[in-house]
Parts: structure tokens; sequence; C-alpha cells
């Protein structure tokens, strides 16, 4: 059924409540019914990017989208104050991109019995359908919450007493040497560029996964879904203790 595109079916999905990722608006687009449609976006906090319309097209395929695109979630998100009740492992996601990458790391979280994944609602990828496909159906257990901004949201556990480990590469303490101190929340950094500086100060400790450097040296840095299942199963272990 996604994407959805036109402001009529657009405007339709968000008066019976369906669950969007985003709306595309084309830059330069105007009118009253373009405007009430980004009005009700704002009303239920579902993003609105204005793109170039070229990316639309190609968004919309052969449909005409009359200045608009929509991308439906495959799941509803969940709230920090639903997910952290119990008190489980929180994988935080600072900005993952490829929904490739999220739905791979929704999988291997579930697998090691972490209690929700948290995203931000702004350059990252959202619950997609392909997000939902990668996720071999992990989003029918683990809870994923959209949150407006990531520092916000780190706060906002260590207000419930969480401790924050932050993954990076400049981190001073090996993945596999730190005590995790529970509850627990992880902390992963967007691809290509690991976590921002203002959510790594959120962190309680930054830890890093060594890397085996050949005779010419070696690659620097580990995919974040691969580095995700690293990381994970490493904590499970250590709750398996």
């Amino acid at each position: 059924m996604f994407p959805l595109a036109g402001i009529h079916p657009v405007r339709e999905a968000l008066r019976a409540g369906l669950p969007l990722d985003r709306v595309l608006v084309a830059k330069g687009a105007a009118g009253p019914r373009l405007q009430e449609l980004i009005e009700l976006c704002r009303e239920r906090k579902i993003p609105v990017r204005f793109e170039p319309r070229v990316q639309l097209d190609r968004a919309a395929g052969s449909a005409a989208h009359q200045g608009v695109v929509a991308f439906g979630a495959a799941e509803r998100y969940a709230s920090l104050e639903q997910t952290t009740a119990g008190r489980g492992l929180h994988v935080v996601l600072d900005g993952v991109e490829d929904p490739h990458n999220l739905g791979a790391i929704v999988r291997t979280a579930h697998a090691a019995g972490a209690a929700a994944i948290v995203i931000p609602e702004r350059r990252a990828a959202g619950l997609t359908e392909t997000v939902a496909r990668t996720a071999a159906g992990a989003l029918a257990y683990l809870p994923v919450v959209r949150v407006t901004n990531i520092s916000r949201a780190l706060e906002e556990l260590k207000e419930r007493a969480y401790w924050i480990y932050g993954l990076d590469e400049s981190g001073d303490q090996a993945y596999d040497r730190i005590d995790f101190l529970a509850p627990t929340a992880i902390v992963l950094g967007g691809e290509g560029r690991g976590l921002h500086q203002t959510v790594a100060r959120h962190c309680d400790a930054l830890v890093s996964i060594p890397m085996a450097a050949g005779p010419t040296g070696g690659v620097a840095s580990l995919n974040v879904s691969v580095a995700a299942g690293v990381v994970l199963f490493e904590w499970r272990r250590r709750q398996a203790q």
C-alpha cells in the first residue's frame, strides 16, 4: 500500500490515523489543500521533508503525486515510558539511515534479548516495509521508540536510572572488558560518522571494538549492524554468567 502519492490519499491516510513514517513535499509546492495536509502532519507529529520534485518523482514511480508522497510505517511506535517499565536493555541508534541496517539491528537486538530500539525521527530510517522485511518478523516482538532528540532521550533514560554506553571507535574501553551496569542502554552511531559529539557527551562510557591490523593496515571500523551484533551478544553473554 505504501508509498502513498497524491494530496487526497495522503490526507485520508492522516485522517484515518494510519501509521506514517514521513511525508515528502515538493519544494515550491503551495495551496490551501497542501497547507492543510502539512498541518495534519504536525498535529500527528509526522516528519515533513521538503525535497526537490525529482525526488518525489522517483519515490512515486508512475503515480501522479501532486507534490506529496507519504511513506507508511510497518508498525506503530512505542514510548519510552512503556518500554522502560521492565528496565530491560535499550539499543539507541544515533541516525542509522540505511533501512537494511536498521532491520538487521532490530533482528539482532531481539535475538540478544533487548527490550526496545530507540531511533530519531529525523535524518534516520523509520519503520518502512524494507525494515520489516529485513527484521524477519522481529518487529512483532521488539518495540521501537521514535524520539525528537536522541540526547534528550538519553537524559530521560538517565532519569530512569539507566547506564549509557556509547560504541565509538575512539572509545577508551574495550567492549569485552567493561562492566555493563543495569539497567543498560547501548548507543550506536550512524553509518560513516559514528556518534554525534552531543550524544557522546551523554554517555557514561565510550567503548570500542578493537580492530586487527594487517601488515598494510586494516578496516577502520565495522558496519553498524555488524558492530551491533558483536556488542549486543557480549552483553547477552554477561547476563548468562
